[in-house]
């Protein structure tokens, strides 16, 4: 995962934390496939962490555009903040 500085990182960890952002909206950004963002997760968060993460999105529909209604279309949510920070618990 060198070829990407923290505050890309950071961006990757925050678009997979949210609900909303599924897993393809990050891999057109950054190029980075799923297992691949699963492995960053594993590599950047602390273990309690990923497992959380893990557990939280195995199976949401909003992470993954085949399983989502055919309603919705977009990447993030109208009434999302933008953060500008990364809050997530980090090794």
């Amino acid at each position: 995962m060198n070829k990407f500085n923290d505050r890309q990182i950071d961006r990757i960890i925050e678009m997979a934390w949210e609900d909303r952002t599924p897993f393809e909206a990050i891999e057109f950004q950054f190029n980075i496939s799923e297992s691949e963002v699963i492995k960053l997760m594993q590599k950047q968060l602390k273990p309690s962490s990923f497992r959380m993460w893990r557990k939280r999105v195995q199976g949401r529909k909003t992470k993954h555009l085949k399983l989502r209604a055919s309603g919705v279309n977009t990447f993030k949510c109208s009434r999302q903040k933008h953060i500008t920070h990364n809050s997530i618990s980090k090794r």
